[in-house]
């Protein structure tokens, strides 16, 4: 009931009447009003005016079911679980497809006590400040083909932040997001698979949004879509963007098969590409500038000795980021 009637609100641009609500919804105005003083509880601004009804003022910037599957018409989505604190996203995501959960359900947690990020690494997630979400996929495609899925992912991101903050951002290979050299989103994509099956995957991303300070350690190579900005951001609004712009490109992505119809629109973001970087992994580690990513997402790597390689996994330094000199 409570979720009709601030459906109802939210689509009054007037005051609405106690009476009005209760003959639309089929129920007694006590159950109306009931619903009305739960979502004040909640931080919905409702003003209320003898004779006139009620009236919605303000949204609460908090994560909701509501709040985020209102006037969102994507896939992903439909299935939303929403969590005060939870251990991690990506956790609860595997945790639920033993449940039975389906194709494009979705993780929102308000704080993560065991933030993962890439390599096994913490990821600081401070409540009610960032966007800490997971979504579980279920592809019909190679297991080899999930990599690209975080480069989908990583253009999705950026172009949302570029259309609800209105400030560039660049993509850093394979799956962080930069501003002014900064990090402000990670994305950790997981997988299930067999030899030649994927059984699913599970898609991590968390966005630092409205924080204002970060812990010493990080301080220096972190950053906020606020701090850049100097502006709150609604959450929600930036979460429903970087859904439907993630659902467009990976609907593109799974017809074509490979990251060929996306590939150009990816490499304007990012800023691996034409960079001095340093990649390493198990067997060396090698330097040289990033001349070219292909279809696949591979890296090309031209090295001083002119000799060329392909980069599909290691960690890559981009010289200039994080420190990196």
């Amino acid at each position: 009931m409570k979720d009709k009637v601030l459906k109802v609100l939210k689509e009054s641009d007037d005051f609405i009447s106690g009476e009005q609500l209760s003959k639309q919804l089929g129920v007694s105005r006590t159950a109306v009003w009931k619903a009305v003083t739960k979502l004040k509880e909640e931080g919905y601004d409702i003003t209320s005016v003898t004779r006139k009804g009620y009236q919605l003022v303000h949204t609460p910037d908090k994560l909701t079911k509501q709040e985020i599957q209102y006037g969102l018409n994507t896939k992903i989505g439909r299935e939303i679980y929403c969590y005060d604190e939870i251990d991690s996203t990506n956790q609860q995501v595997k945790r639920l497809v033993l449940e039975g959960a389906k194709n494009g359900s979705l993780v929102i947690a308000e704080e993560q006590t065991k933030g993962k990020g890439s390599k096994g690494r913490g990821w600081v997630s401070p409540s009610g400040t960032g966007i800490w979400m997971s979504c579980l996929l279920t592809p019909d495609i190679n297991p080899t083909k999930a990599p690209m899925v975080t480069i989908v992912a990583g253009l999705a991101v950026c172009q949302a932040i570029q259309e609800v903050v209105g400030i560039e951002a660049g993509i850093k290979w394979p799956n962080d997001i930069v501003i002014q050299k900064k990090k402000v989103c990670g994305i950790l994509t997981e997988m299930s698979a067999e030899m030649d099956h994927l059984n699913y995957l599970v898609l991590g991303i968390g966005i630092n949004v409205n924080q204002e300070s970060f812990p010493e350690e990080i301080k220096e190579i972190a950053t906020s879509l606020k701090l850049e900005s100097n502006t709150n951001v609604s959450r929600v609004v930036l979460l429903q963007e970087v859904l439907k712009k993630f659902e467009k490109y990976y609907d593109i992505f799974i017809s074509d098969g490979d990251l060929r119809s996306l590939i150009d629109e990816y490499k304007q973001y990012s800023v691996t590409l034409n960079s001095k970087v340093r990649v390493t992994n198990r067997e060396e580690e090698i330097e040289g500038t990033i001349v070219d990513i292909n279809e696949f997402g591979e890296l090309r790597l031209s090295q001083a000795n002119g000799e060329d390689t392909m980069v599909r996994s290691g960690d890559v330094s981009v010289r200039g980021l994080y420190g990196y000199v």
